[in-house]
């Protein structure tokens, strides 16, 4: 019988902690995936956050550091500039990067840090209750927006990938999403080319994942994924933002 797929040798063989239908344990598969297909295994350094990712270091067979809430990129800048020769990626929510860790992604992606941030945007506070978030949409349902986000009050999504692309220092920007197989595929690729431009010194690369929260979102898992497509990226728009040439 032929092997069509394998667990990675750099995915730890634990149980993800993650709810039924959550696309955390996919990206998980994918950064290892790519690592273990760049041979990136002894010189990748993960920082992990606070959130539903908090727990990476049981699942990634890596050097993996818990940064507190939104200081991801802060804490992946002091290990890069330390460990140049190091690929460093943190790994970071829409609530820790959006909203408390705003100033340390956005004067790290302004710096031009040679670092690379996997931003995952499932549009909630997920660990916490289902809260809203920065990314959550207009008129979306959240245990903090009952009767749905009111622009009035609340504001508007955040668009990451947008308001970074007018940084200088910003050398790759692309929004992707693990709903479905073409998705993931497509999500891979954009990991490894943002792993790739670091590797040759291009600057700050950032992938946003649209990923499914069925249990905060209170759906299926294929209503969730389905939902993705059909309103969360009329907002949240697939595709490359940003990329310059790399000298």
């Amino acid at each position: 019988m032929k092997t069509v797929y394998k667990r990675p040798k750099l995915l730890k063989p634990a149980h993800f902690h993650y709810c039924p239908g959550c696309g955390h344990g996919i990206i998980n598969r994918l950064l290892m995936e790519v690592l273990e297909e760049m041979d990136l295994q002894g010189r990748a350094i993960c920082v992990a956050p606070a959130g539903c990712g908090m727990l990476l270091y049981n699942y990634f067979e890596i050097d993996v550091l818990e940064s507190a809430h939104g200081r991801g990129a802060a804490v992946a800048t002091g290990i890069k500039r330390a460990r140049p020769d190091n690929l460093v990626f943190s790994y970071q929510g829409d609530g820790d990067l959006a909203a408390i860790g705003t100033a340390e992604g956005f004067h790290a992606a302004n710096r031009g840090e040679n670092i690379t941030v996997i931003f995952v945007n499932n549009g909630v506070y997920g660990m916490t209750g289902g809260q809203m978030a920065p990314t959550t949409l207009l008129d979306q349902v959240t245990t903090t927006t009952p009767v749905g986000r009111d622009s009035a009050i609340a504001g508007h999504p955040v668009r990451i990938c947008e308001v970074f692309s007018m940084l200088d220092g910003t050398s790759y920007l692309e929004r992707v999403a693990v709903n479905k197989p073409a998705a993931v595929v497509k999500a891979k690729k954009a990991i490894t080319k943002a792993f790739q431009r670091q590797l040759d010194g291009c600057g700050f690369s950032l992938v946003e994942i649209l990923s499914p929260c069925p249990t905060t979102w209170k759906m299926a898992p294929l209503e969730a994924c389905k939902w993705i497509d059909e309103v969360m990226a009329k907002q949240f728009p697939l595709g490359v933002v940003k990329e310059v040439s790399c000298s």
